[in-house]
């Protein structure tokens, strides 16, 4: 439901005023990046190289992620591309997009009031 309220605009980009309170990562997209520590801003570049090569299908290596990085006119800290392709091998990209994006819409729900069960009324 919670969902459903904050995708109910027009603007996907925006979220209802009054609306349901943001999970921390909601609150971390609606930051200003000037307003991220430098550690912050490091692995939200990192993150977002990673997704791009993951979508693009090319391999997320440390070499592929600093050059896209240095592409967009950006450094961090030599550590954070090593240290992002090390959990993208252990764990797998698709596995952690699903961890971010808060588990998905669920099931299918429950089945409606349709026709009673065999040898029901």
């Amino acid at each position: 439901k919670n969902q459903a309220a904050r995708t109910s605009t027009s603007d996907p980009f925006c979220f209802p005023r009054g609306g349901p309170p943001l999970t921390p990562s909601e609150a971390m997209s609606t930051m200003p990046a000037d307003s991220l520590s430098k550690e912050q801003k490091d692995e939200l570049l990192c993150t977002y190289a990673a997704l791009i090569l993951h979508d693009d299908g090319a391999e997320i290596t440390q070499q592929a992620m600093t050059n896209l990085i240095k592409a967009a006119n950006c450094t961090v800290e030599s550590y954070w591309p090593m240290l992002m392709t090390k959990m993208i091998n252990t764990m797998g990209m698709d596995a952690l997009i699903k961890m971010g994006s808060g588990g998905g819409g669920g099931g299918g729900g429950g089945g409606g009031g349709g026709a009673p069960a065999a040898g029901g009324a």
